[in-house]
This record gives structure tokens, sequence and C-alpha cells, in this order.
């Protein structure tokens, strides 16, 4: 995916990158894979607010995505790339042979007319869904399932990947977008390729306004508060300390930074080979 830049007649216009949108060929959504989306403006189901900056923006339709790939060995047709307003990921649109359609998260470098397949007997081609103990070591994949059967759940935003490192014991060691390195039961399902709009971290929307479309609203820092209102407010002028020098933190004074907030004893700490800041602590 390619960004278009503009001519810097406005201050917006200066530093303002858009997507092209060139990989995208179908612009109408298929009606019967969309499902009601309803927002909740930041509270929960007492109507208290429970998530701030969260409100306004355009209405959207979900479009149900297919994770699990459970049509096996039933070939199915790319008939368009579509724009999900939802994900930062683009979406395509499949036809299986009995004609049934189904969306999936888009690789990148999947074109209109490409044939995709999934189960154990797939080639490792891009776009196919198939056993991570299928794969080939080194493959990039994505959409990787965490259990079996239960569809994907790794590497599925735009421009991520999980490296397929080493098998061994039953359990294939891959390398998440983080750097940590996990195990997971090789009989768990990934689709090969890397999701695709990689230039997505690029975008600069350039105004406040296309923000508040995507339903974010503004957010306001503490440093400019009074000390009322936020343990960093307050002090002469523009202060880093306020009344008494602090550490970034929460309005309710969780530290924002070096607080450990994953907890010591968590089950799923047992499938951790190497932590992300493993590199970080030898360097």
């Amino acid at each position: 995916m390619a960004l278009k830049e503009f001519r810097p007649l406005t201050p917006v216009q200066r530093f303002k990158q858009l997507p092209k949108f060139d990989e995208i060929t179908k612009s109408t959504p298929e009606k019967s894979l969309l499902d009601v989306r309803k927002k909740s403006g930041g509270r929960n189901n007492h109507g208290r607010m429970t998530s701030r900056h969260i409100g306004g923006g355009h209405k959207q339709k979900y479009r149900i995505i297919d994770f699990k790939r459970k049509k096996h060995g039933v070939t199915a047709q790319v008939v368009g790339i579509e724009y999900d307003p939802i994900r930062t990921a683009r979406i395509a649109l499949l036809q299986y042979k009995d004609g049934e359609k189904a969306y999936i998260i888009a690789p990148d470098g999947l074109k209109d007319g490409a044939t995709v397949v999934s189960g154990p007997e797939a080639a490792p081609e891009l776009g196919n869904s198939l056993p991570l103990k299928n794969i080939p070591l080194g493959t990039a994949v994505h959409c990787v399932e965490l259990t079996p059967g239960r569809g994907g759940q790794i590497a599925r935003s735009a421009g991520q990947q999980v490296i397929l490192n080493n098998r061994e014991g039953g359990f294939a060691l891959v390398k998440m977008p983080s750097g940590e390195i996990r195990r997971i039961n090789e009989n768990a399902y990934a689709t090969i390729g890397q999701v695709g709009n990689i230039d997505h971290m690029n975008v600069s929307s350039g105004k406040a306004g296309r923000t508040r479309w995507q339903g974010r609203r503004p957010h306001v820092r503490g440093m400019v508060m009074n000390p009322v209102d936020h343990p960093m407010g307050g002090g002469q002028g523009k202060s880093k300390g306020g009344g008494g020098r602090h550490h970034p933190m929460s309005p309710w004074g969780q530290l924002a930074k070096g607080f450990k907030t994953r907890r010591k004893h968590k089950s799923t700490s047992r499938w951790i080979v190497a932590g992300r800041n493993a590199a970080k602590k030898t360097s």
C-alpha cells in the first residue's frame, strides 16, 4: 500500500499522509456478511464511563471475518479486496466452489482471482491456512491460533507477522511481533504471509477532525491540568514536576513507566520461552 502526500498549501496539508487505497478492488461490502456494531461511548452496562476519550464517530457495520477457516480441502477464489472501517488491515472476500462466501484478513500480495485453501493438505502458499506442523521453518504467518480450533488470535492488524522458528515436543516455537518467543501447539492453524496494508503505521491524518470521525474524543495531557485534576498538574509555567517532581502516572496515581502490570504467576507464562525484553537485557 502506498501513501499519498499533499502540497503544503495549508498547515493541515503540510504533514498529512493518507492511504491511496490502490489495493482495494471492491467498494461495496457483502450484505450477508455484515452485522450491527453498537457503540458504548466508553460506558459500561450501568451507564458509567469506564473508558475515557471515546464517543461520536461515523456509523459502521461489522464485517464477519472467518478466523477458523473450517472448510478444509475446498478451494476458494478471491473475488475482491475491501476496506474494513473497524480494522487497520484490508479484508478479502472469498467465494468457495459450493457458492458460500466468507471474509478473511488479506495478506500482503493477495490479488483478485487468486485461489486459497485451508486444511492439513494445503500447500504453504500465500493466503492458505494450515497447521503449524506442516509449515516450513522460517515462514512468516499471521492469524495464528493460540488454542487449536479457537480461530486466529495473533498477528491480525496491518503489517503484522509471526515467524515460525522451530518445533520440538509437539510444540512450535514462534517469534511474536514484540520479539517474544512462545510455544504454541503444533496443531494450531496459521495463515501464510504478512498482513497487508503495511504502510498503515505511517499514516498521518493531518487534522483533529479526522480523529473525531473515528470515534476518538480529545485527550488532554495531565501536565496542563491543575493539581486537583491530575498528579502531574500544577507548577509555574510549563513545569514537569508540578508541586514536586512526579514520574509519569495516570490520573489515579498508577505509574506509566516501569510499573509491571502483568501478574507474576500468570498461567500462560509457562508457554513463553523468551520474553520480549530478553534481548534488551543482554545488550
